[in-house]
């Protein structure tokens, strides 16, 4: 495929998104509203994981049920975080927006703050598929050994410190320390809740729960154990299916242009895991080709949408790619 015949098949793509949203947007005038839409969908997600851990509390709901529901509802919080990135929301209105980023930070605390995330989001869509594009390869995409790829998308900041090597030595402008920095005080704090937990119980079960602990340190625990089952619990099962998807779908190596930097992942198989990322493999092509789009546009359309993609062009659910970490190739399905 020439670069003209690319060039022509990305804008028969384009104009397509853009029509559907033209007309959507021109059958339900509420749309017009995003900013209302956007808090809307914020504070009921929000209210959502405050209510379903407030149900916990009082034994309610098992931890399971709270586990699986506050994952799903901070989801949303990814997708309006994206959405944010992009200045899609009260854009003139600096203190609604960066409101949002900070809540959106708050209900996902295992990921960067939002405004360093901007920087190299921005950047994934200039470089995605290369060496370079930071934000993918922080999730696991390229990394061919299994076990390796399924720490690093379950265990963001020990996947960082196996790589850091090879991200100084290949990533332009890559400091450790600058991505480790973008987690003060939030993510910091999640991995200081994770791995307290996880040592507690670690050290508790090899010792048979003989030993005898201060009764401080038993409180703690408590809230540290609330915390697992309301908030940081549910952000790895949220992270972990997001970081599979995304990393699944986007390639890595032989990119040359917008129609081969990701593939439509609809599979079934992948279907739980897009129950907890908002069915992100199906929709976030669109987003490669029309960035500056509110998820649930995106979402609307895509059923249109995704005929007019793979007619020009995208590949659709390569799975294949996969045994290759991510590499392109133009005779893949």
């Amino acid at each position: 495929m020439n670069s003209s015949s690319s060039n022509q098949r990305i804008q028969t793509i384009v104009k397509a998104i853009k029509k559907e949203e033209q007309l959507l947007r021109a059958r339900h005038p509420l749309l017009a509203h995003q900013n209302t839409i956007a808090l809307t969908l914020l504070v009921v997600s929000l209210s959502a994981m405050v209510g379903v851990g407030f149900l916990y509390s009082l034994a309610l709901i098992p931890a399971w049920l709270t586990i699986v529901l506050a994952a799903f509802f901070a989801s949303i919080s990814h997708e309006l975080e994206h959405d944010l990135i992009h200045k899609q929301y009260f854009n003139k209105q600096p203190i609604m927006h960066n409101l949002m980023m900070l809540v959106v930070w708050l209900m996902r605390p295992n990921t960067i703050n939002p405004w360093a995330r901007r920087v190299m989001h921005l950047n994934h869509h200039k470089v995605s598929g290369t060496h370079q594009d930071l934000e993918e390869r922080l999730v696991g995409n390229g990394i061919k050994n299994p076990l390796l790829r399924f720490i690093v998308i379950v265990d963001g900041l020990l996947g960082l410190l196996i790589f850091q090597k090879r991200f100084s030595a290949e990533i332009k402008g890559f400091h450790f320390l600058k991505v480790f920095n973008a987690g003060f005080p939030i993510t910091t704090s999640y991995f200081v809740v994770l791995y307290s937990f996880i040592v507690f119980h670690a050290v508790d079960f090899v010792t048979a729960g003989q030993l005898v602990y201060p009764t401080y340190l038993l409180g703690i625990m408590d809230w540290v154990n609330f915390l697992m089952v309301v908030l940081i619990a549910p952000n790895i099962v949220r992270s972990a299916c997001l970081n599979f998807v995304t990393s699944s779908m986007h390639y890595y190596g032989g990119v040359t242009n917008v129609l081969q930097q990701t593939y439509v992942l609809n599979h079934w198989l992948f279907a739980p895991f897009q129950w907890f990322c908002f069915n992100f493999g199906h929709t976030h092509t669109i987003h490669h080709f029309i960035p500056n789009q509110p998820f649930y546009i995106r979402q609307w359309i895509s059923n249109k949408i995704i005929p007019v993609m793979l007619k020009n062009g995208v590949h659709h659910n390569d799975l294949a790619s996969l045994k290759q970490a991510n590499y392109y190739h133009h005779t893949s399905n």
